[in-house]
């Protein structure tokens, strides 16, 4: 047989099999579009500033390993904890909190102004913060929101700065339905229960920084 009829006959062969492999390597998914929820709670009532009061820097808010990511965190069953793929927050839950501590402080009354890093006021004191969870325990039927808080003073001179107060507010919502087994959340019940914890939160730490913190006379 000659070699250019081969190789053609090789390739027929070939042919069918190639088109069999590109079926099932492209299997066809429904197409899900991402939900993506707002994550800020407001304080119920603003108040005033006071008229000799302190100004807070708060410091860009950490966060534990695994709450940098947008998706929803859900506790299955057996306590390990998921992230949602196709519901998260319109940006980083670190920058989301950090900006309705901002909003909430500011609102509360206890200091003349609560700035940011880079602002040209002076403060008077600092406030370092860590977000330690912000998820939503289907079994339980609860969502559940912790931060670690230090308060510190403006350091002018060299060391460490001394601790004015150290804080663990923490908060919790129900979840509509109440506890479930082998079922999810619906995002939309899951975020809102999250943001209703994390205001649980920031009412928390304001009992503690009302507390700690000396109105000037």
């Amino acid at each position: 047989m000659p070699r250019s009829r081969s190789v053609a006959r090789r390739h027929a062969l070939l042919l069918p099999m190639v088109a069999l492999a590109g079926c099932t390597v492209l299997p066809n998914r429904p197409y899900q579009e991402v939900q993506r929820f707002i994550l800020s709670p407001q304080r119920p009532q603003a108040e005033p500033p006071p008229a000799r009061g302190q100004v807070l820097l708060l410091r860009s808010l950490r966060a534990a390993p695994g709450l940098d990511a947008r998706g929803l965190r859900m506790v299955a069953p057996d306590g390990q904890v998921t992230t949602s793929y196709w519901s998260e927050w319109t940006a980083p839950p670190p920058e989301l909190v950090e900006e309705a501590m901002r909003r909430w402080l500011a609102a509360s009354g206890i200091f003349s102004a609560v700035t940011a890093p880079g602002s040209r006021l002076t403060p008077d004191l600092v406030l370092e913060a860590e977000l330690l969870r912000l998820e939503v325990d289907p079994v339980a039927g609860v969502a559940r929101a912790a931060l670690s808080v230090l308060l510190l003073p403006q350091s002018s001179g060299a060391g460490e700065p001394r601790i004015l107060g150290q804080f663990m507010p923490q908060g919790t919502a129900p979840v509509p339905g109440g506890p479930r087994r082998g079922t999810e959340v619906p995002p939309a019940e899951a975020a809102a229960a999250m943001a209703a914890a994390l205001a649980a939160a920031l009412a928390a730490l304001e009992r503690d920084l009302r507390a700690a913190v000396r109105p000037r006379r």
